[in-house]
């Protein structure tokens, strides 16, 4: 083989974990601040979505450190 010339790596597959019933798993995102207002005045928001069935919360909230109690 030249210099020139690359081999291609093949990766062995991971395990997959996906959940079995509903808030078994869930991803969230924290996000901001934003540009804009929300309707309520904040500029910080939580997306929480169910790995289950897809279902998605979104949370506005005031800072950031209000993730915990809004997710509670």
């Amino acid at each position: 083989m030249s210099e020139g010339e690359t081999t291609k790596t093949i990766f062995k597959s991971e395990n997959f974990f996906s959940s079995t019933k509903p808030i078994e798993l869930l991803h969230m995102d924290l996000f901001g601040p934003s540009y804009t207002k929300s309707i309520g005045g904040n500029y910080y928001g939580l997306v929480i979505v169910d790995d289950f069935s897809k279902f998605t919360w979104t949370l506005f909230i005031v800072a950031k450190d209000h993730a915990f109690t809004a997710f509670k």
